[in-house]
């Protein structure tokens, strides 16, 4: 355990070697914040509600989904595994004496926590420049559910960027895996709609499917939204992760002995 949470803070470090990054981030959230504010001021003109939410409350869920989405970093790592292995160099990580995934696993972690404090700085800012009336859960036991999904969330996105990655040992060429893996993220987790708004169908369809509980789900329960699905959340989320898992572990055992790269 102790050699993951050097890992972590690791690269919790190396972050400040990329302040550029840091505050692109802030922008980025920023961004997203004002465009809702433009948008749905516009949407709601006299309206008190839409599907339920008021100005302040829309605004609150963009917040807590802005600041979710930008926290979550773990793109990379399938970038990264597809070159080391197309390049020979995935060496490096087979003969640390870690696991590889849990190594990922760490690097994620200090990368999101090293974020965290900038991108709630940059969500606190606009929520006292635009003086909204913040929306958040009374619950403690929701909350603390949000929490785990959340944290669990982050895991399984590690999880599935590490499996594309490793893909490319058979593939050698991921792009296609990817472009279908963001598209659909920017559907399913309802950063850029809430999927309230969409038909209640739709809505079923996305349940069965992880990317539901990523960002949507804690931040609906995070301002007081949808409490009776958070037990259930965090269920179906666990049952992905422990699939992938397996999925994982086998395409791991059959696809590492065509790994023929060199250079350490």
């Amino acid at each position: 355990m102790h050699k993951y949470l050097e890992v972590a803070k690791t690269h919790m470090k190396a972050q400040l070697a990329w302040r550029c990054d840091v505050i692109f981030n802030m922008i980025f959230t920023v961004s997203k914040i004002l465009f809702a504010y433009l948008l749905w001021g516009i949407i709601f003109g006299e309206r008190s509600e839409v599907s339920g939410f008021t100005f302040h409350g829309m605004l609150s869920y963009y917040i807590v989904s802005s600041f979710l989405s930008q926290l979550e970093m773990s793109d990379g790592i399938s970038g990264e595994i597809s070159a080391r292995i197309r390049n020979g160099t995935f060496s490096n990580y087979m003969v640390l004496p870690v696991s590889i995934e849990r190594y990922f696993v760490a690097m994620e972690a200090g990368v999101a926590a090293f974020y965290f404090v900038f991108d709630l700085a940059a969500a606190l800012i606009w929520i006292f420049i635009f003086r909204i009336q913040f929306v958040f859960v009374q619950s403690v036991f929701v909350f603390f559910c949000a929490l785990f999904m959340i944290l669990m969330g982050m895991f399984f996105m590690v999880q599935l960027n590490y499996f594309l990655g490793i893909l490319t040992l058979k593939y050698q060429e991921i792009g296609t895996f990817l472009m279908i893996k963001n598209n659909l993220i920017a559907l399913v987790t309802g950063t850029i709609i809430p999927l309230a708004l969409f038909p209640e169908t739709f809505v079923r369809g996305m349940r069965l499917l992880p990317f539901y509980y990523i960002t949507y789900l804690p931040s609906m329960l995070l301002t007081g939204r949808c409490a009776g699905e958070a037990l259930t959340g965090l269920f179906v989320l666990l049952l992905w992760c422990l699939a992938l898992q397996a999925v994982i572990a086998v395409t791991w055992k059959n696809y590492r002995i065509k790994y023929d790269g060199v250079g350490i």
